[in-house]
């Protein structure tokens, strides 16, 4: 990954926004940036350079893994070090301008930035500049996603493996952690969603205790963290022998998220997106159980910039990785949901996840 140059260009959207420091606080944009992966750090960045600033535990990590900045380890708290830090280089005609990241900092770290730096700065809500950067992957990016989606597809081979009637949903969870874990992932990307009978018609049904439904549909989705970096996945399956009012449910979602591929182009608005799977889902009488949104960007955090849903005015553009996942939940009776990853290219979408999408019944 090229830090120093993610580290320039953020340098030189610092001087756009008039700020001559910004403190990163939130540690996977720290990870982005300089490659630093511990629980507690702050990186400072102005126009001449980037400083990370972490405490004694990580002399050795921080040794090995940053990457276009320096690096202080200090004793004292990280906010009070890089306050003293900061006012020791006050400019002397006027006070520096400190951009914070409003959205992953406390009411109560914010006011200990102002009480350390009294005055000598003025703090400042920057807007979301790291987020924005990484909405667009680079080539590295890209391919380390493309490992992390296909070991993560090879787990629905041990789904199916293990999805019984009356084998508990936590199972095949487990079983598919275990092989996620054996095949070289760091962790799961989120709690493993598998969700059977009535309960597929939960949109976030986690895995529980409840026995796997000798009649009705399955709802699996998961995802893995390989080399810092996520997949996401779901497909679902039908246990038993489903009837035309199944058949005719899932194909609706499967027609959904074809349509929502099929309108996933560079200079489409996200919206769009969401429109496209939602008009099938409308059409089909399902409209009103579509209940979130189409897709979510995807990187080193399982869910990032862009949103794919109503209402949202960011635009596709070539290296954005997103989720295309519509689905359908009609309470206390079933639930459907299919999605793949997929990166956006020049002429159009490149699918990632590998995985068919026929409804399969076991």
């Amino acid at each position: 990954m090229d830090h120093r140059a993610r580290l320039e260009a953020l340098s030189r959207a610092l001087d756009k926004e008039r700020l001559d420091y910004l403190l990163v606080s939130h540690l996977s944009n720290i990870r982005y940036l300089c490659g630093f992966t511990g629980s507690a750090a702050l990186l400072l960045v102005n126009t001449n350079g980037a400083t990370l600033f972490t405490d004694g535990r990580y002399i050795a990590q921080a040794k090995e893994e940053v990457s276009g900045a320096r690096v202080v380890i200090d004793h004292k708290p990280i906010l009070m070090a890089v306050g003293e830090w900061l006012r020791n280089r006050r400019k002397a005609r006027r006070s520096l301008v400190l951009g914070v990241e409003a959205e992953h900092m406390t009411v109560g770290a914010y006011k200990k930035v102002a009480d350390v730096l009294r005055g000598k700065a003025r703090l400042k809500q920057a807007p979301p500049l790291v987020e924005q950067a990484r909405m667009v992957k680079d080539a590295a990016e890209i391919a380390s996603l493309r490992r992390a989606v296909l070991l993560g597809a090879s787990l629905f081979d041990v789904a199916l493996e293990t999805i019984r009637p009356g084998i508990p949903e936590t199972e095949i969870a487990a079983a598919m952690e275990f092989k996620a874990r054996q095949s070289g992932a760091e962790a799961m990307s989120f709690e493993t969603i598998i969700a059977s009978g009535p309960r597929s018609a939960l949109p976030h049904g986690r895995a529980s205790k409840a026995p796997i439904s000798a009649d009705g549909f399955v709802v699996c989705d998961f995802g893995v963290i390989l080399g810092g970096y996520c997949s996401d996945m779901t497909r679902t399956v039908y246990v038993g022998r489903p009837g035309n009012k199944a058949r005719g449910f899932y194909n609706a979602v499967r027609e959904a998220q074809q349509a929502a591929l099929e309108a996933t182009r560079p200079g489409t608005p996200v919206s769009e997106v969401d429109r496209a799977a939602r008009k099938v889902l409308k059409n089909a009488g399902l409209g009103r159980y579509f209940t979130h949104s189409t897709g979510h960007g995807v990187g080193i955090e399982i869910h990032e910039s862009p949103r794919v849903a109503a209402g949202q005015e960011d635009v596709l553009k070539p290296g954005m990785v997103i989720t295309i996942e519509p689905g359908a939940y009609v309470p206390g009776k079933r639930g459907a949901r299919i999605e793949d990853m997929v990166v956006v290219t020049e002429r159009g979408v490149d699918v990632l996840t590998p995985t068919a999408k026929e409804l399969i019944c076991i």
